[in-house]
């Protein structure tokens, strides 16, 4: 379905946005990621947690929980825009920059992903084991009654569960904890690595100086931002939405069972819509503002990609799990039943997405 362009970036009516907007939104997010990094070093372990920006009742654990956040948005941000204006910056500087950043943002979210799949993986096995219901993570109520996915427990407790189910639990338990502590290691090796304290200098040199190239100063930002709205456009024609709207896709089932531990064949277009709708949204705060207003339409479409990426690599650690030897056919089974439910909740996501995304944009502030 051809879509219409009705966002304020490419509209042709509207004047000309200089790079000295470009250049005040980089340095606003490199003090915001300089600002991150003091909160997270003063929360870290051997010092105090930051008192100025501690949140009621918060700890120094949970203090730096949310600096390492506010780092990984602001090294996005930043990368996404290098991507999308890089025309009008220096290329040495912005292409040694962007992969940087990139490896940064990985190092600090992983050990987050790997607590949030353990506890949505444990939350569906509660449910399946027979428990009452919750809401579905990560979409909203409207996205849920359209998309009919199941609801979900409050809580998991691994005493009702099924034999099965709770030797399942206690494998990825195990798994995903491993996985998770070492991440946590590696994360903090980035941050006392010589890799990362030369981005955060070159971050820091960033918050007082961008380098623009000559013939930014003429430049008007609106095209470079509409070409990643049109980039958006694109990936997202090249969708099966029409099979995105069917109540049940047959079709996904195909490599379902396949023994291949590769990420499922379907999926990867539409992680890359996802990562091009997020480089879409940062185009529009940097061209309209911190004043811009909320395109509702494309905030349902992006929490559906995140349920959508979330569901996805839950189903993959599933089927991982599923592949430890000598499990007991019980475990396998329960493990098989939980890949096959994260499956369904992709479909559901995809579903969510269709509907979200054809749905006409209003702007709310």
């Amino acid at each position: 379905m051809a879509m219409q362009h009705l966002d304020p970036t490419d509209d042709p009516t509207a004047g000309p946005v200089p790079s000295d907007i470009l250049a005040r939104y980089l340095r606003d997010r490199a003090t915001e990621f300089l600002r991150a990094l003091r909160r997270h070093r003063e929360a870290g372990p051997g010092g105090p947690p930051a008192r100025t920006e501690a949140r009621p009742g918060g700890s120094g654990p949970e203090e730096s929980v949310d600096a390492a956040r506010a780092l990984r948005r602001s090294a996005r941000r930043i990368s996404g825009s290098l991507h999308t204006f890089r025309p009008l910056l220096q290329e040495a500087w912005s292409e040694e920059m962007r992969p940087e950043l990139a490896w940064l943002s990985g190092a600090l979210g992983r050990e987050h992903a790997y607590q949030a799949r353990l506890e949505r993986l444990l939350l569906a096995l509660h449910r399946l084991s027979g428990s009452a219901a919750l809401p579905v993570q990560g979409l909203d109520p409207a996205e849920v009654a359209a998309a009919g996915p199941p609801s979900h427990p409050a809580a998991p407790d691994r005493g009702n569960l099924t034999v099965g189910a709770a030797k399942a639990g206690a494998l990825l338990e195990r798994q995903l904890t491993l996985a998770r502590t070492r991440a946590h290691s590696t994360a903090l090796q980035a941050l006392g690595s010589a890799r990362f304290h030369a981005v955060a200098d070159q971050v820091a040199v960033l918050a007082s100086e961008v380098p623009l190239t000559p013939a930014a100063a003429a430049a008007d930002l609106r095209p470079l931002a509409a070409a990643a709205q049109d980039r958006l456009h694109d990936a997202v024609a090249a969708l099966p939405l029409v099979t995105a709207g069917s109540p049940y896709n047959a079709t996904a089932l195909i490599h379902g069972l396949s023994p291949d531990p590769s990420p499922h064949p379907q999926d990867a277009p539409w992680h890359q819509v996802r990562l091009l709708l997020r480089l879409h949204r940062y185009a529009r705060e940097v061209v309209l503002g911190g004043g811009a207003p909320t395109d509702v339409r494309i905030a349902a479409a992006g929490r559906a990609l995140d349920h959508h990426r979330d569901a996805a690599e839950a189903a993959a650690a599933a089927a991982s799990a599923a592949r430890t030897p000598r499990i007991a056919p019980a475990t396998a089974y329960a493990l098989g039943v939980l890949h096959a439910d994260q499956r369904h909740e992709v479909e559901a996501a995809r579903f969510a997405f269709q509907q979200a995304w054809q749905m006409q944009t209003v702007s709310a502030p």
